[in-house]
Formats: structure tokens, sequence, C-alpha cells
């Protein structure tokens, strides 16, 4: 293809149209990839290891990109940026912590129920009781009730629960911080998720996380978790409604879950899939049918942050 050819094609209407999703698309595929890829760093570093690789270096990013200290914050904003740092170190700790014993796609699964439950607090109408019900029925089916050949490992499920209880805490102190570009608000938060996290990861791996090959492993783990989805993310909701973002957001488990399989080696059960496939419906049916009028204070789902 020319280079006038070519112009042509980025400049058209239909291309235009297209690269939100495209993005979007692009975004769910490398946090899943990325994430497949920290999960093969934990016999090296322990899960806490990589997470504060992963989120210190993303801080590394994030403060050389968006240049926070260029803001004057008074003390209440300052107190805000700590709480949304701390809800956010905690649910990238625990989300890998969950990743020792509990395949990908069902901790995405599981974690994503506490945006979900957030954007349905506000629950006004019978159909929207559907949906609880419908979610309600997805989180018993992961949880390790029964036992069998299919029960999930129950701390790390309960590590999972706690991801997405953090999950919902990070959009509601994120929308405190509203009022700041998202980008500074970001790298922020980032830099005092990694100090929450650090200790632990010393703590686990001590010198063997500044070994060179780990390091570099980790730069590819922030790269395709978090500088390229957060990218990527905001090319995607300048281009498209909120609600149809958010729709589309709500098949991350599932893109997860197959990135498990592929990249991971972990086969799901029939129920399993079906939790997925009820955590799922749940999340696009609430944001279907949910008008502005009846919209909760924080919209729900956001960009997963892990």
């Amino acid at each position: 293809m020319s280079m006038i050819a070519l112009r042509r094609t980025l400049n058209s209407p239909s291309f235009a149209s297209a690269l939100p999703y495209a993005a979007l698309l692009g975004a769910m595929l490398s946090l899943a990839f990325g994430t497949s890829f920290a999960k093969q760093m934990f016999p090296m570093v322990g899960a806490e290891g990589t997470a504060a690789l992963r989120v210190g270096l993303a801080a590394l990013m994030l403060l050389a990109v968006f240049r926070p200290w260029r803001l004057r914050l008074g003390r209440e904003d300052l107190k805000r940026v700590l709480a949304f740092g701390l809800v956010l170190g905690l649910m990238n700790l625990t989300f890998y912590m969950s990743l020792r014993t509990i395949p990908l796609g069902l901790a995405l699964a599981i974690e994503f129920t506490g945006p979900l439950t957030l954007a349905l607090i506000h629950a006004r109408r019978l159909i929207h009781f559907v949906w609880i019900g419908c979610a309600a029925i997805g989180l018993l089916l992961l949880l390790p009730l029964s036992g069998g050949a299919g029960s999930l490992d129950p701390v790390g499920v309960g590590f999972a629960l706690i991801a997405a209880v953090c999950w919902a805490l990070y959009i509601v102190f994120g929308k405190r911080l509203s009022h700041i570009p998202s980008g500074p608000s970001v790298a922020m938060g980032m830099s005092v998720a990694a100090l929450v996290i650090l200790p632990f990861g010393v703590a686990t791996a001590g010198a063997g996380l500044f070994a060179p090959p780990v390091l570099v492993l980790a730069v590819v783990v922030a790269i395709c978790s978090s500088a390229l989805p957060y990218s990527l993310d905001m090319i995607a909701m300048r281009g498209m409604p909120k609600r149809t973002f958010g729709v589309l957001l709500s098949g991350e488990p599932a893109i997860g879950a197959m990135a498990g399989m592929i990249f991971l080696h972990e086969l799901l059960t029939g129920q399993q899939w079906l939790a997925i496939g009820c955590i799922v419906a749940a999340s696009v049916g609430a944001i279907l049918t949910t008008g502005k009028e009846e919209a909760a204070p924080t919209d729900a789902p956001a960009p997963n942050p892990n």
C-alpha cells in the first residue's frame, strides 16, 4: 500500500469510527496477555514480588509521561490521592495473590463483581434485581462450597473477593479525584500503590527483585498490563459512548479465561464457564437497562487497573 493510500485509509470516516473499538479490544487483549505473562514470573519472585515490580515500573512510566508534580494540590486532594493509591495497591496485591491458586479468567470474574455491585447498588427497577440474581448465581458457582474436582481454592477466592471490594473502592475514590486530570491522578495513585506493595515484594523476593533478567520480564509486564492498556482505553473512551464502552469491557473475564487457556494451559469446567457467562451477562444487562436518571454516582464497570 502506497503512503497516499495509507493516509487516505487513516483519514477515512470508517477507520475513525472503528478505531475506538479496535483500541478497546487491544487494551483488553494486552491486559490479559500481560497478566498471563506476570503469572509466569511467580516462580521467580512470587506473586508479591511480581505485583511490586509491575506496579512500581508502571508508576515510573506514568510519572515520566504525566509529570503530576506540576499540579498544585491541597491537603484534601493529597488525602484523596493517598486513599485512591491505597486501594489501588491492595487491589493489585490481592488480585495477584489470588492468581497463585485460581485461574486467571475466574479471578477476573470474581473481581468484576466489585464494580458490578457498585453499579447495581442503587437498583430501582425489577430488571435490576434480575441482574443481581444473575451475578449472584455466577459467584455462587465459583465459590468453593461443594468441593470436588472443579472446586476452587478458598484462599484464592478470598483474595479475589478482596480485590473486588478494592476495585469498587477504586472507582469511588477515583471519582473524588475527577477534578484532577486522569493521567496525573492515576500516576500519583500508582506511585502510592507501589509504596504499599513494595514491602511485601521485598519481604518475599529480596534482592531477587532487581536481578536483570527479572527486571526485563517485569518491564514487558508493566507495558502490556499498564502503559499500553491505559493508553488504548483513553482512545476508546474518547471515541465511543460510555455505555457502549462498559458493555464491551464486560467481556474482560471471558478474554482473561481464553488467555489463561492459551498461555497458561488453564482449562475450565463447564460450570466455571457458565459462571463467567452469568457475570458477563449481568454486567452487560445492568449497563443496558440503567438509564441516565437511574445511574449510580459512580459509573461502573471502569477500566481494570490491575
